[in-house]
């Protein structure tokens, strides 16, 4: 997977001449499980958005790039929205509403089988109602409807809030939908050559890429109590492309909880469920990144490390 910067000045300067290109940033907005971050694994045809069924797996707002012919969209995938409960909590709200500030179109994503706003919906709703920028409703989980139309009754039930540039049935579990989703957000953006290399699919470090999967595998693995009181901090990376002596990639990173008991549930019984996360961290490492990966993991306890701006600044959550 490439994450290097953006286009070079050259690079930049040779696209520049097709005046038909459209490229800008769209964020993506939606309740929790919703399937946000399916649709831009789906769309990229590769996994580079955490998935899980837990609430908040998002906690920094990650920009996943998709390019095809005449366009490139660079989606934001921002932090779910939801009433703050600690520092963590205002850190995420902040991180999702400063992303809207900075793109050029929204896609709201919510669920064919709606037939009511909830009350995190309401939550969403009340921020796109300070939001300049064009949205597109993207009803997803079409696939689960006994009747494909019946998509318009979710749609009606926001229509009622927002008046959508677009509304697009999709299902990011077949593909349905999706060419015609990128096509609706790409119509609001920019003329402009592409921002990023076509080949680039997301715009961050591998640095930050390991400690997204370490953390979804925890999340998949131990019960929704213990993921809102997890961090992981990469202490060491040393991959072969930074020193070519090296043939494997070394990560050493700590997972923080807040209480002894997660500690325990992480570790398991004599160290299972930490070497099953190791074990399938590093596999999809070895994936994204082209080569071997030794991965080391450590628990920490840090009691209250939500709640503590200090502690967040400290853990790289920087307000």
């Amino acid at each position: 997977m490439k994450t290097a910067a953006a286009l070079t000045e050259k690079e930049w300067m040779l696209m520049s001449e097709d005046k038909t290109f459209r490229s800008g940033f769209a964020a993506l907005l939606g309740r929790p499980n919703v399937g946000k971050s399916s649709i831009i694994n789906a769309l990229l045809k590769e996994k580079v958005a955490a998935v899980s069924p837990k609430p908040q797996t998002t906690r920094n707002a990650v920009r996943c790039i998709y390019t095809a012919e005449g366009e490139q969209i660079v989606f934001v995938d921002t932090p779910g929205i939801h009433a703050p409960k600690h520092a963590l909590g205002d850190f995420m709200m902040k991180e999702a509403e400063e992303s809207l500030m900075l793109v050029d179109a929204v896609c709201y994503v919510v669920e064919a089988q709606d037939r009511a706003v909830s009350e995190k919906d309401e939550i969403i709703l009340k921020v796109l109602e300070k939001v300049a920028q064009p949205v597109v409703l993207a009803v997803n989980k079409t696939d689960k409807l006994d009747k494909f139309e019946d998509y318009k009754k979710a749609a009606a039930v926001y229509e009622k809030y927002i008046s959508p540039a677009a509304v697009v049935p999709v299902s990011a579990n077949n593909g349905r939908g999706l060419p015609e989703l990128a096509a609706a957000i790409s119509a609001l953006l920019p003329e402009q050559p592409p921002i990023y290399p076509e080949d680039m699919l997301m715009d961050s470090t591998e640095r930050f890429l390991a400690s997204e999967v370490i953390r979804e595998k925890i999340f998949r693995h131990t019960d929704e109590e213990v993921p809102h009181g997890v961090a992981v901090i990469i202490d060491e990376f040393k991959s072969p492309d930074e020193f070519p002596d090296k043939k494997v990639c070394d990560i050493r990173a700590t997972i923080i909880v807040d209480r002894p008991g997660q500690k325990g549930i992480i570790i398991g019984k004599n160290g299972a469920m930490l070497k099953q996360i190791g074990i399938e961290a590093r596999k999809e490492l070895e994936e994204k990144f082209g080569y071997k990966v030794f991965l080391q993991l450590w628990v920490k306890v840090k009691p209250g490390w939500r709640k503590s701006p200090e502690e967040l600044r400290r853990l790289g959550y920087n307000s």
